[in-house]
């Protein structure tokens, strides 16, 4: 990684200047929380008459292509964003019309009466949707609004003004090999500056962390938990499709101290959005959370939807979770995290894009007062006194203690969040901590024994590969390695030595590997081309020693209706 930093400040010395574009505020990030931010601060400056630049940078090829969520939309957010929505046309198509919550053993299934179901487990006025096409959508009011969209250029650089704040950020050089040197199609990164930059890249987000480190932001905060959301969308027989059906379950496959469940949401067109999500703070090294996704689809209740019906879409995501004790700092000097770059998702509703519509605009508020008060690069507190105000605030302190009381286990776990809810309506006088970031869960091999999974057959489940095929992921073949390794001699030392070599398992995409040399020895082969961009990998070795680092701007999967 070092290396990369040298060879890019190399080329710049070559190459450079870089051409450098200013504006009020840029938005790294093209998703819910980045455009509701964007759309909001045109919105105000709309009102009060007066201009704001504003440009929103998305990695992805087009907006909309690297965004995957379940999912079920709480509406609220979005009618405070756009009252008319309907009338406008947002693709909330599907309102839910039935919840069953399930159990699951090997074989059979036992369904929650719904008046025993907590508030955060019924969805009555939600909607279920695609993600990315709710976010093609936003695109669209947002250039309407005049908001400079760029997709296809992925932010790899922060920069910083001599004071420390927040500058702005860079995009990456386009037409860089495998060495690290410009070919013919070189093309150098553009700075854009900003009095404000709001970090809005998702789970995990590649400069987030680097914002966290430098400003200390997560000091006194619980660490972040996540999990990996798996999902794949199918077409079934129209006999078995019922529009607004909405089935979450939990148990079988995984064992009971193991977190996770699935989703399963009957959207328009007779298609359900099919998906599994495992909690990275599982012990088990043998685990795999694809295989564990594959073999749910084969559980008797759950296979029935699926029998003549064809599957069209796949991708995989990580999901920022630990809730209200793991958030960090909003704010720093010249700018604030938004969305799921800060991890705003409420675990206990499965929900998360009202959220970052929600802070995406609390973020605008602020950041609008202080460019109308002629100030820059200055913290935006008003944005985390604001969320503070807020019912998003109110929602997820009830589902604080959510995660911490799901981790005792599935039954344990299941009855103190009963209580939790239904007793105390999440008001309960406690509050309790996750201990351990989920690197730090895994536990050496020799404690498990290897799990066996059924082979995939094609029909019903499928390995990697030719799900990666169809979730339309492609990088140019000769760009630097975007998955970096510290120290290269830690995956076999240390990884393969200890745990079995985890990374081989926890990739939802098949990127890494391990294979043999020609003289016998171990070593991780790193497919890069494969990589859907989940950042599991960088949440879940054991030793951090992978650190995703942003690829040329749009590479990556290409979802579109996910």
């Amino acid at each position: 990684m070092e290396q990369n930093n040298i060879q890019n400040q190399e080329i710049i010395a070559q190459y450079g200047p870089r051409e450098a574009m200013e504006y009020d505020v840029v938005v790294v990030g093209g998703g819910a929380a980045g455009l509701a931010a964007a759309i909001k601060l045109k919105q105000l400056a709309a009102a009060a008459s007066t201009e704001i630049s504003v440009c929103v940078l998305e990695k992805g090829g087009e907006l909309g292509a690297h965004i995957l969520s379940g999912a079920v939309m709480d509406p609220q957010a979005m009618t405070e964003l756009f009252p008319d929505w309907k009338e406008r046309g947002a693709p909330l198509n599907t309102e839910v019309s039935e919840d069953r919550f399930l159990f699951l053993s090997e074989t059979k299934a036992h369904k929650t009466p719904n008046w025993l179901l907590p508030g955060c487990f019924q969805n009555h006025g939600n909607y279920i949707i695609s993600l990315a096409n709710v976010v093609r959508w936003l695109g669209q009011q947002a250039e309407t609004l005049g908001v400079e969209v760029f997709p296809g250029f992925a932010a790899a650089e922060i920069l910083y003004n001599q004071d420390g704040s927040v500058k702005g950020v860079a995009t990456g050089n386009m037409g860089v090999n495998r060495a690290g040197q410009p070919t013919d199609s070189f093309q150098i990164g553009m700075e854009l500056h900003a009095k404000y930059t709001l970090f809005a890249e998702g789970s995990r987000g590649h400069l987030g962390k680097q914002l966290m480190q430098k400003f200390d932001l997560n000091k006194g905060k619980d660490p972040q938990t996540y999990g990996i959301g798996i999902k794949e969308i199918w077409e079934i027989d129209p006999a078995l499709h019922k529009a607004g059906l909405v089935v979450h379950t939990a148990g079988w496959p995984l064992d009971n101290q193991t977190y996770g469940g699935s989703f399963l949401y009957h959207m328009e067109n007779n298609q359900v959005a099919v998906g599994y999500v495992v909690g990275l703070s599982y012990e088990n090294p043998y685990l795999s959370p694809y295989e564990e996704f594959q073999r749910y689809k084969t559980h008797p209740e759950i296979r029935k939807f699926f029998e003549g019906g064809r599957r069209l879409a796949y991708g995989a995501r990580a999901i920022t979770a630990g809730g209200l004790q793991s958030l960090p700092k909003l704010v720093f000097p010249g700018g604030a995290l938004i969305g799921c770059e800060a991890g705003f998702l409420n675990a206990s509703r499965i929900k998360g894009s009202h959220a970052a519509l929600k802070t995406g605009m609390l973020a605008a508020i602020a950041a609008f007062e202080a460019l109308s008060a002629n100030r820059q690069h200055d913290e935006l507190s008003a944005y985390e006194t604001g969320f503070e105000q807020s019912w998003l605030h109110d929602e997820l302190h009830k589902a604080r203690n959510f995660k911490p009381m799901m981790s005792k286990g599935l039954y344990m776990g299941t009855l103190l969040v009963g209580i939790d809810q239904v007793v105390f309506g999440g008001k309960a006088p406690w509050t309790l901590h996750h201990k351990h970031a989920d690197h730090e869960c895994l536990r050496p091999a020799t404690e498990f024994k290897p799990i066996q999974y059924p082979k995939a057959d094609g029909k019903l489940t499928f390995d990697r590969l030719s799900s990666v095929f169809i979730s339309n992921t492609n990088h140019a073949e000769d760009q630097p390695i975007h998955l970096t390794l510290k120290d290269p001699t830690v995956p076999v030392r240390i990884n393969l030595a200890k745990y079995d070599g985890p990374e081989a398992r926890y990739c939802p995409a098949g990127v890494y590997e391990f294979i043999k040399t020609d003289s016998g020895e171990d070593k991780l082969q790193i497919n890069a081309q494969n990589c859907v961009h989940c950042k599991t990998c960088d949440i879940k070795d054991p030793t951090q020693n992978i650190v995703w680092v942003t690829p040329e701007g749009g590479g990556g999967p290409n979802y579109a209706n996910m």
